[in-house]
């Protein structure tokens, strides 16, 4: 008896810890792979390189925890990076933070958007959310005509290139971000909202959470999230291209699943996802520094999601 109880607490901490024992495992794994991995320009450019779609996966946190989804997120990046750029070029009478701001507020209005037919429509957060980019993404090729905004000022394009000491402003960004959403999630009255709407919309209902608005305003705040995203990502390559944020819904669902998020909604941190995240990074970056075909490297994240979802749906049996 007390053998299967010990057996038992291991088995529970191991499925607790297991996305933490795996990024540690894939971390050590790349740097005995890799003499050039764990030097200190390689680790600031892998940060760098997720923080994009970090600070889409905050808000897709959120979302998924809701047992919603947000195919929508890369064409809200490309809609708000087409916006903003439109406004941030060299000698605009603008000042950059005006354009910043109009592209947050397009990444605001599609996530009010979605929102709306979500939580006040009823219709099915997968549809929505496609429905979402279709027109998202359409709409940004209207406005450029298809072709891409260059000839950025320095100052828009320092929040995507700039450091503060040896730390990218991305990184910054995404660091502030993340911390934002572990308080809003984890210790509000918001967040606890969330987790009881995703556990049990009917009963959240029932003790006097008003569903409708908690899943308006996750929407809102993946839009809001991604249209931060589209700043950084558009800065830091000097351009508003309109095809911006293609497949980043993907990922920033596969990072959110691999840090242990449920589809089925109700549980999830933000710190998982970011582990996640880091998990996808890190792997990247590896491959790359051993020279592995970039082909290859979609059959692996395909495999990674397939493991994650089977994972889920064995602790939810």
């Amino acid at each position: 008896m007390e053998k299967s109880l010990k057996q038992f607490g291991v088995k529970k901490l191991l499925g607790k810890y297991a996305v933490y024992l795996a990024f540690l495992i894939l971390f050590i794994a790349c740097a005995l792979a890799s003499p050039v991995f764990l030097t200190a320009n390689n680790l600031i450019n892998v940060l760098r390189q997720i923080a994009v779609i970090g600070i889409i996966s905050v808000g897709m946190t959120f979302v998924i925890i809701t047992g919603g989804i947000d195919l929508s997120v890369g064409a809200i990046v490309a809609m708000s990076a087409v916006v903003a750029t439109s406004f941030a070029r060299e000698g605009s009478q603008f000042p950059v933070g005006f354009a910043v701001l109009l592209g947050i507020l397009v990444g605001l209005a599609m996530g009010a958007f979605t929102g709306f037919f979500v939580a006040k429509m009823k219709v099915a957060p997968f549809i929505a959310t496609l429905a979402t980019m279709t027109i998202g993404r359409g709409f940004a090729y209207i406005y450029t005509d298809g072709r891409p905004i260059t000839g950025l000022s320095d100052a828009y394009t320092f929040i995507g290139k700039g450091t503060v000491g040896v730390v990218p402003v991305p990184v910054i960004i995404f660091a502030v971000v993340v911390v934002i959403g572990v308080f809003l999630l984890h210790y509000t009255k918001f967040g606890r909202q969330v987790f009881a709407v995703g556990g049990n919309e009917h009963s959240a209902v029932v003790s006097g959470i008003n569903a409708t608005k908690i899943k308006f305003f996750v929407y809102l705040l993946s839009g809001l999230l991604s249209a931060v995203a589209a700043i950084v990502l558009s800065s830091r390559i000097q351009t508003g291209q309109p095809n911006a944020g293609d497949g980043y819904e993907l990922d920033a669902i596969t990072a959110v699943v691999i840090g242990g998020t449920s589809l089925s909604g109700g549980t999830g941190t933000i710190v998982g996802s970011m582990i996640g995240m880091l998990i996808i990074g890190v792997m990247t970056n590896g491959l790359d520094l051993l020279s592995v075909s970039s082909y290859y490297q979609q059959v692996i994240k395909g495999v990674i999601i397939l493991v994650a979802v089977t994972m889920d749906r064995k602790k939810l049996a």
